[in-house]
């Protein structure tokens, strides 16, 4: 099988892959391969907290043009997984020089799959991009096409819980890959200085309680499949959710608007996580870290592409409050806005690369030290 995933998130989720059991893990670029069995593939779509989809292939050839991927689609066995009545969706992904068109080749492959069936039965499957009984994925690479079953259905960021959210919302899966990628597993104190609807938050929450990741999502795609055993869905949850452990530490929101702070409220109320995350209408730049115990913070302040921020005069405010305010703390963003990021006067200690959608982005740390150690720091 295939975890996709977003591009510097491969060592996170086959560390995720291989600490729930799978076997022959192997990372590529924006996924991971994988082997395990059915209950496996389960197990996967509710646990795995930095993939978006889950698929498992069904078959490859090689191809060289828009009729070798008819004529080899028409080849497959089609009716190990589907027959007339079936319903079905297909999207496609290519790269490469060959084909460079994806909805044509999503296209070219439904036509494949009616026109056998038509000749065959004299009767057509039916397309329902909403609520089809199987997705399809096509990927072609160069000339290398794999045919796989979604067994995930809606990307798995979507988790079930965010009902409410803001402008410019972070992806649920992005979220937890950013705090994984920042070294908190519960450890500490935690806080998002400008939480927005609560998603970081209840991500780090989820992670810090050892919750499975899709656990409030309502259906995945393989729950339409032939060999849907629910059975079996609900022994492999049941053993997941003995996995849940209790948290000592405080998960913290803040942010200045109240219409954020009321999404945030009703989104950690449907993750079930009221008892650890605590929201407060406050404006970050001023507030001062509280106590005096090491804290984490991880936050995805705005970009100044769909929220509109002075930039500069921005990210110098955020620089000035963590060095005059929180003292003893690590401070992780993620912006695409590299030169406003100058602004900060800080000096990271780490930059990574990473993707918001498709904007380039760098995960940056700040460490701020109390005492002597603040003299580390000089403004850039």
């Amino acid at each position: 099988m295939v975890a996709k995933t977003f591009f510097g998130f491969e060592d996170i989720l086959a560390e995720e892959l291989r600490n729930l059991g799978a076997g022959n893990v192997e990372k590529g670029v924006r996924n991971v391969s994988f082997e395990g069995d059915k209950g496996f593939m389960y197990k996967a779509n509710l646990c795995l907290r930095t993939a978006v989809k889950v698929l498992k292939p069904i078959a490859e050839f090689r191809v060289m043009n828009e009729n070798d991927l008819y004529r080899r689609v028409q080849r497959m066995n089609l009716r190990e997984f589907m027959n007339v009545n079936t319903t079905f969706a297909i999207n496609a992904t290519v790269t490469g020089d060959l084909f460079t068109h994806s909805q044509y080749v999503a296209f070219k492959t439904k036509d494949a799959i009616v026109d056998k069936f038509r000749k065959e039965e004299n009767v057509r499957p039916n397309v329902d991009t909403k609520h089809p009984d199987i997705r399809l994925n096509v990927h072609i690479q160069n000339n290398w096409c794999t045919v796989s079953l979604d067994s995930s259905g809606a990307s798995l960021h979507h988790r079930g819980y965010r009902t409410a959210t803001n402008i410019a919302p972070i992806n649920e899966a992005l979220a937890a890959g950013l705090i994984m990628l920042s070294g908190w597993h519960g450890q500490s104190d935690f806080l998002d200085p400008m939480c927005g609807s609560g998603t970081m938050c209840i991500e780090a929450a989820m992670i810090a309680c050892n919750v499975p990741a899709n656990l409030n999502r309502k259906e995945f795609a393989f729950e339409k499949w032939d060999d849907w055993d629910v059975d079996l869905y609900e022994l492999i949850e049941a053993a997941q959710l003995k996995h849940i452990r209790d948290f000592r530490y405080k998960i913290t929101g803040y942010d200045k608007a109240p219409s954020a702070i009321a999404k945030a409220k009703e989104n950690i109320k449907n993750a079930q996580l009221e008892d650890f995350i605590t929201v407060k209408e406050q404006n970050f730049f001023e507030t001062q870290k509280e106590g005096n115990d090491f804290l984490q913070m991880v936050f995805n302040p705005p970009y100044g592409e769909r929220l509109p921020v002075e930039m500069e005069e921005f990210y110098k405010q955020i620089g000035d409050t963590l060095k005059t305010g929180y003292p003893g703390s690590h401070a992780w963003l993620i912006t695409s806005n590299m030169e406003s990021l100058k602004h900060v006067g800080l000096r990271p200690s780490r930059k990574i690369k990473c993707f918001n959608g498709s904007l380039e982005s760098r995960l940056v740390k700040y460490e701020m030290y109390e005492g002597s150690k603040k003299g580390k720091y000089q403004e850039d």
